[in-house]
């Protein structure tokens, strides 16, 4: 493998471990989330992001981005164990578990825009990950204002 596929491989591995972190995440926020509409938003925000790691292995199937299983990453564990301790100790469990989706989504817009800034990436992968990055803005712009109006 030459060493321009295996950076992008290695990228693109960064977002499945980003959007397995996501997922892992917005279930555990969804769990300490207490009204039953942010609780529903987070389940949606962990299923989306399920699709997003389903359309990144569809779209570089000769690529090894790991297993279908989701295991996220030693960083994400440490962020959802400090989302249960922060639950824990706030008055407000689902003002903090929105502030907490705005932070890792900050995190993963950063993460794209490092992988679309690589010349080396395919056109339509680019696409894609474009598409999903926007996706990702228009999320975290929604828990902003939702954890604004709380």
């Amino acid at each position: 493998m030459n060493n321009d596929v295996k950076k992008i491989e290695d990228r693109l591995k960064d977002l499945v471990t980003k959007n397995e972190d996501a997922v892992i995440g917005f279930e555990k926020a969804a769990e300490n989330a207490n009204a039953a509409g942010i609780q529903s938003y987070f389940s949606k925000k962990a299923e989306e992001r399920k699709i997003f790691l389903k359309t990144l292995r569809n779209a570089a199937q000769d690529l090894d981005l790991g297993d279908k299983e989701i295991d996220g990453s030693t960083a994400g564990a440490a962020h959802r164990a400090w989302m249960d301790v922060k639950a824990f100790f706030s008055g407000d469990n689902d003002e903090a578990m929105l502030e907490e989706a705005v932070r890792g989504d900050k995190s993963a817009i950063d993460e794209y825009n490092d992988v679309l800034a690589e010349t080396h990436v395919p056109h339509r992968l680019k696409e894609i990950i474009r598409e999903q990055r926007d996706a990702i803005q228009n999320d975290m712009e929604t828990s902003e204002i939702l954890e604004d109006h709380r």
